[in-house]
């Protein structure tokens, strides 16, 4: 998580304003930004080997206040989709980074706002002892 935070700080249009599992309300000053959560974390055990495969679903939240939420949000998901997909290792971290699926929300509010959510499988590997060792 602290990886793809760190990959996705230059993203295009937000300015830095990236967080990890944000809970308070976005003002309509801090938008756009970028809210980045953990959804599951799955582990299987494919052979005798004691190792785990894991697969971390991510979610990088957009959210975004304007009249024209749909059009202002496009350069910003371009921009988090390519920065996370140039290094599928997630600088070592990760075997495979795979994207899953963009949700739209379109929110009433004293100004729009669109929240596009863009979640991520990351596969990793560690040993079944040690959660920190591949």
């Amino acid at each position: 998580m602290a990886q793809i935070a760190s990959t996705l700080a230059s993203t295009a249009g937000v300015d830095g304003r990236v967080y990890r599992s944000r809970v308070t309300a976005v003002a309509r000053a801090e938008s756009p930004i970028l809210i980045i959560e953990p959804v599951s974390d799955t582990a299987q055990q494919f052979t005798s080997l004691p190792k785990l495969d894991w697969t971390l679903r991510v979610r990088v939240v957009v959210v975004v206040r304007s009249d024209n939420s749909y059009t202002d949000a496009d350069p910003i998901i371009e921009s988090l989709h390519s920065k996370i997909m140039a290094d599928l290792t997630l600088g070592g971290y990760a075997q495979d980074v795979q994207p899953v699926l963009t949700a739209f929300e379109f929110l009433d509010a004293d100004k729009p706002a669109g929240v596009f959510s863009n979640e991520f499988d990351v596969k990793y590997r560690t040993t079944v002892a040690d959660l920190t060792i591949e």
